[in-house]
Order: structure tokens, then C-alpha cells, then sequence
């Protein structure tokens, strides 16, 4: 199973307003919509970082990488892509005239982080730090998106650095979250063996059943990522009897 993970950066959506808060822009005040301005992605497992941006390769050689780039991948893994990443590379293919990627699945580790824990914060700075790791690289602040938007190299090359390091984040936060992933892609379907759903490891531990109203499960516990598991076999369990109805 190929996993890729990916992080994209966008520009914001300029407007003509009148006020400073709670403002509701109409069309006719849209100037300029958000586009992707670059995006870092790179394998599971695997050292190369890849980095398109319309600076560095310009707009059509961006978007067409990373329609590759998820036509190859068996799942995709990101920080609140589904509602962010994912829509907006979908916009940029559209506009592109391209079709849609191959069918791929989704880990959105945001999702997991708000939906198992409870961090003071849910962002991936706060919960990158929290977890011992790098953390984010410091921009800025908006200023730094205005300077790339104005094509300045040093900005860029800053704006780089900065996308990069969001996906070499995910990979070490992805393995410490595993075993918490509760509907990881199976690695047993891609493998066609007895293994770890979440991780695809052979060790194995049975511990236990697992119990379901059709009946017993053996339960399993995984030795290298620590994911539990169960059996798809039943052991034991009601036998349901078809009974004819009388007239």
C-alpha cells in the first residue's frame, strides 16, 4: 500500500470591504480568489520530499504533479485535508481541465486528533509540540504570504521551508497516532494475509476475545504499532434459525 502525504499552501481571496468585522463579501467585491500557491508531499517510508510552486515551476506543472502524485497513491494522508487540502486540489484540477485522480482513501490526522484526544488545541503546531516533535517553521505571519505573492525569492524560499516542513511533521505524527486510527485502510486487503490492519505487521499477539451480538472473536494485539485488532471468524455465537410463519 503506498501512502503519500501531502500539504498545500494557498493564496488569500482578495476584496474590495468596507468594514473590518463580520463582513459578507459579494461577488462583484471579489477581486482575486485563492489558488494553490505550492504544495510538499512525499512517501511514507521514503526520504524524498517533493515541492512544486507556481514561483519555483509556475501553475500548470504544479497542478499537474500533484494529480500524479495522488493517482499513485493508495491513500492519502494530511492535516484537515478533507476539508481544506483535498477540496482545493479537486478545484485546481477542474480548472485545469484534467479528471479526476485515481480513487484513493483519506487519513486526516486532525481528524483523529480532535475526535480521540482533547488537546488544549487542536492545530497541528500546538499538537506537533505536545508530542515532543519539531513543530512548525516559524513564517511570519501574513506578511510572508504578501511578500510571495509580490515574487520575492527570499520570501519563497522562506514560503518553501515552511510547506516542507508541515509534511515531514505528519510522517512521525502519523506512526505515534496509528494505533489510534480506528478505520486505517487495510493493510490485510492489499496484502491478502493475516497482519496488522493498521500497520500491516505479522506480530501478531492474541489477547482475549473480542464479543459482537452475532458471537466470539479472537482479539489481537500488535506487537510493533500496538493497534487492536480481531479475527473476521466468528468462534462462537447464536445460531439463527429460520422459522416459517403460520397463516
Amino acid at each position: 500500500m503506498r501512502l503519500l502525504i501531502i500539504d498545500i499552501e494557498t493564496s488569500p481571496n482578495l476584496a474590495h470591504v468596507w468594514g473590518m468585522w463580520n463582513q459578507n463579501v459579494g461577488k462583484n467585491q471579489l477581486l482575486e480568489p485563492t489558488h494553490m500557491m505550492s504544495f510538499a508531499a512525499k512517501w511514507v517510508g521514503e526520504e524524498k520530499v517533493f515541492y512544486y510552486s507556481e514561483y519555483h515551476h509556475g501553475r500548470e506543472k504544479m497542478v499537474r504533479a500533484a494529480h500524479k502524485l495522488l493517482s499513485e497513491a493508495d491513500a492519502v494522508i494530511h492535516y484537515n485535508g478533507k476539508r481544506f487540502d483535498v477540496p482545493h486540489l479537486h478545484r485546481e484540477f477542474l480548472l485545469l481541465g484534467l479528471l479526476p485522480p485515481a480513487p484513493f482513501k483519506q487519513i486526516d490526522l486532525y481528524e483523529i486528533v480532535k475526535k480521540v484526544f482533547e488537546f488544549p488545541f487542536n492545530s497541528l503546531a500546538y499538537v506537533s509540540k505536545a508530542l515532543g516533535l519539531a513543530g512548525k517553521v516559524e513564517t511570519g505571519g501574513h506578511e510572508l504570504w504578501i511578500e510571495c505573492l509580490g515574487k520575492s525569492k527570499k520570501a519563497w524560499q522562506k514560503f518553501k521551508e515552511y510547506n516542507i516542513q508541515d509534511v515531514v511533521l505528519l510522517e512521525p505524527m502519523y506512526f505515534m497516532l496509528l494505533p489510534w486510527i480506528p478505520s486505517h485502510p487495510s493493510w490485510g486487503a492489499h496484502s491478502d494475509a493475516d497482519v496488522c490492519p493498521n500497520c500491516g505487521s505479522s506480530e501478531l499477539v492474541r489477547e482475549g476475545y473480542a464479543y459482537t451480538a452475532m458471537g466470539r472473536f479472537q482479539r489481537y494485539h500488535c506487537a510493533d504499532c500496538g493497534r487492536w485488532s480481531r479475527s473476521n471468524k466468528r468462534i462462537g455465537g447464536t445460531k439463527v434459525a429460520n422459522i416459517a410463519a403460520s397463516g
